[in-house]
C-alpha cells in the first residue's frame, strides 16, 4: 500500500507537456496546380526540450500513410514559437486520407531524454 501511495505521487507531480496542432477539422481547399488541393496546419510547440515535430497524412487506422507533399516533412520549431504551413495532396487520394498527425522528434544529441513523444492529429471532414 505504501509503495502505491507513493508511486501516485510521484506521477501526478510530473508535469506533461504536448504540443497544438490546429484546425482541429482541417478543410481541404483549390491550390494553384490542377487535381491538387491543399490546407493549412498551424503548429505551436509547448515543449522546452522537442525542436523538431515530423508530419504525416494517415488512412482511418492511423498507421499507413496517405503521399503528400509540404515544404518539410521534419518540421523545426523552437519552444513557445508556432508555424504555419500547407499540406498538398491529389484529389485522388483526398477519400483515403482522414488524418494529418504531427509527432514530437528527439534528438539523440540530447543530454536529458524525455520519457514522452507526442502525436497530435487533426481529423479531415
Amino acid at each position: 500500500m505504501r509503495s502505491s501511495v507513493i508511486l501516485c505521487l510521484l506521477l501526478f507531480n510530473y508535469a506533461v507537456y504536448s504540443h497544438e496542432q490546429t484546425p482541429t477539422y482541417p478543410k481541404w481547399t483549390v491550390s494553384g496546380v490542377s487535381e491538387v488541393k491543399k490546407t493549412q496546419i498551424r503548429l505551436w510547440n509547448s515543449r522546452p526540450d522537442i525542436e523538431y515535430y515530423e508530419i504525416g497524412v494517415f488512412k482511418e487506422d492511423l498507421k499507413t500513410p496517405i503521399p503528400f507533399v509540404t515544404a518539410y516533412k521534419v518540421i523545426p520549431l523552437a519552444y513557445l514559437k508556432e508555424v504555419k504551413f500547407d499540406i498538398y495532396i491529389r484529389e485522388s487520394n483526398i477519400e483515403e486520407a482522414r488524418y494529418v498527425c504531427s509527432l514530437s522528434k528527439l534528438r539523440s544529441s540530447n543530454e536529458s531524454q524525455t520519457l514522452l513523444v507526442t502525436r497530435v492529429c487533426s481529423k479531415f471532414k
